[in-house]
C-alpha cells in the first residue's frame, strides 16, 4: 500500500442493519490531505461504528480530530491552526473533506486552509462553496469524549465553559457568533482600560454591547441546560442520571427580573467597576457549570475518578438523545481511548447506548480486544505509523 496515497473499501461482510434508513448521519467516505502526520488518506465506509486501533502516535487522535473539524468550532483539541498543517506541506496547507449521508441525502462537505490563501484562515465547505460555520452547524454535529477530558469537572470553570458551550452549538449555530462578539468586545474593553485613556463614550458603548449579548449568550446556555437536565435526569443503561447547574451573577439576576433589567444591572456593574479601577464585570466568561451525581446528591467534583467519568459519559449521551428527538439527527460520535478506563460492564452499557443512537460512533484504542462487543457491528481499522517522516501513516481493514 502506498504511503502517500489509500483508499480502502468496507468488508461487504459487514453486517449491517438498514444502515442508510435507521443510521441518520454518517460518513460514507473521508479524505485527508497534509492534516498532521497525515499526507493523503482516503476511507470508504459502510458502518454505524468504527474501531481504530494501532500503537500510540500512529495518528487515530489526528483522524478523529479530522473528523471534528468539519462541524463548527476549534475541534476536540482546540489547537492552534499552525498545527493542522502537515510538517512537510510547503506552503502549509490541509484539508479534511467527506460525503455526509443524512435525512436530506448526500451532502459534500469541508474544511481546511488552501495552499495560496493569504490570511491563513480556515474555510468550510458545502458542495464545492465556501459557507460560514452557522450552514455547517446545519448539517452536521459532532460529539467527543477525549483523555484531557476525564477531569473537567475539577478542571477550571473556563473548561467547562467551553464544553457547554460546544454543547449549546448543536442545536444553535448562531452561539458561535453571540460568543466571538461577546469575547470580542470583552477583549477590546481591557484593552483600553489597560491604555487608561479610553474615550468614555467609546467605553460605554462596548459595555452596552457586552450587556446585551451577555444576556443572549447566557439565556442560550440556560435553555439547554433545562433541556438536558430533563434528559437526563434519571439516566440510562447503567449511566447515573446527573443534573448540570450554571451558576454566576447574569444567571442569578435572570432568575429575578426581566432580560432588559439584567442588561442595565451589566452596564451599571460594569461602569461601577471601571470608574473604581477593576477592570472586571460580570457576564457569561465568570459563570461557572456545576454537575450533580442525582443519586447520591454527590458534586462531580467530589465524586471519585470513575462515578466523574461515567457522569461526563451520561452528560454527552443525554445531549446526542436530545438531538435525536428535536432536531431528527444524532450527531457523529468521536470516542478517543473511553473504552480503556471503563470496566467490561460499562463498555457493554457503553457501545449499546451508542448503538441505540442514530449517528455513526468512531472510536479508538490501543487494544482490539476492548471492542470484542462490537465484531460483526462495526468496520475495524488498524493504523499503522508511517516508517519514514515522508509517507503517511497506512491502514488495514480487517
Amino acid at each position: 500500500m502506498s504511503g502517500l496515497s489509500q483508499s480502502l473499501s468496507a468488508p461487504a461482510a459487514l453486517a449491517v442493519d438498514n444502515l442508510h434508513q435507521q443510521k441518520r448521519l454518517w460518513l460514507s467516505k473521508l479524505m485527508v490531505d497534509n492534516f498532521r502526520n497525515y499526507q493523503q488518506a482516503q476511507l470508504q465506509l459502510d458502518a454505524p461504528a468504527v474501531v481504530l486501533t494501532g500503537p500510540n502516535g500512529a495518528g487515530k487522535t489526528n483522524l478523529l480530530e479530522a473528523i471534528s473539524l468539519l462541524a463548527p468550532g476549534r475541534g476536540m483539541r482546540r489547537a492552534r491552526r499552525e498545527h493542522w498543517p502537515n510538517a512537510r506541506a510547503e506552503p502549509p496547507h490541509w484539508a479534511v473533506a467527506a460525503t455526509l449521508q443524512c435525512a436530506d441525502g448526500e451532502v459534500q462537505i469541508g474544511t481546511g486552509v488552501t495552499a495560496d490563501t493569504t490570511h491563513g484562515g480556515r474555510v468550510m465547505r458545502l458542495e464545492g462553496q465556501t459557507v460560514s460555520q452557522t450552514e455547517i452547524g446545519d448539517y452536521i454535529s459532532v460529539s467527543w469524549l477525549a483523555p484531557h477530558m476525564d477531569g473537567i469537572f475539577a478542571d477550571s470553570p473556563s473548561a467547562r465553559r467551553r464544553f457547554l458551550d460546544r454543547l449549546v452549538i448543536a442545536f444553535d449555530p448562531a452561539h458561535i457568533g453571540r460568543m466571538a462578539r461577546y469575547e470580542k468586545a470583552l477583549r477590546q474593553r481591557a484593552y483600553l482600560l489597560s491604555e487608561g485613556q479610553a474615550d468614555a463614550g467609546w467605553l460605554q458603548s462596548l459595555e452596552a454591547v457586552l450587556a446585551e449579548t451577555a444576556v443572549a449568550v447566557t439565556a442560550a446556555r440556560q435553555t439547554l441546560i433545562r433541556d438536558l437536565n430533563q434528559e437526563a435526569e434519571k439516566g440510562w443503561l447503567g449511566f447515573p442520571g446527573m443534573r448540570l447547574d450554571l451558576v454566576g451573577n447574569t444567571e442569578q439576576w435572570l432568575a429575578e427580573m426581566p432580560a432588559l433589567r439584567v442588561e442595565d444591572k451589566l452596564i451599571a456593574a460594569a461602569k461601577t467597576a471601571r470608574l473604581a479601577g477593576d477592570a472586571a464585570m460580570p457576564g457569561p466568561h465568570a459563570s461557572d457549570v456545576q454537575a450533580v451525581h442525582l443519586a447520591s446528591q454527590t458534586p462531580a467534583y467530589l465524586a471519585s475518578t470513575g462515578q466523574q467519568k461515567a457522569l461526563l459519559i451520561a452528560v454527552v449521551l443525554a445531549h446526542a438523545r436530545l438531538q435525536e428527538r428535536r432536531l431528527g439527527k444524532s450527531p457523529l460520535m468521536l470516542l478517543d481511548d473511553v473504552a480503556a478506563h471503563l470496566d467490561a460492564d460499562r463498555r457493554s452499557a457503553l457501545f449499546e447506548a451508542v448503538g441505540l443512537l442514530g449517528g455513526q460512533c468512531w472510536y479508538s484504542g490501543s487494544d482490539e480486544q476492548q471492542f470484542d462487543g462490537l465484531t460483526g457491528k462495526a468496520q475495524f481499522v488498524t493504523v499503522r505509523p508511517a516508517s519514514r517522516s515522508d509517507q503517511t501513516p497506512e491502514f488495514e481493514v480487517k
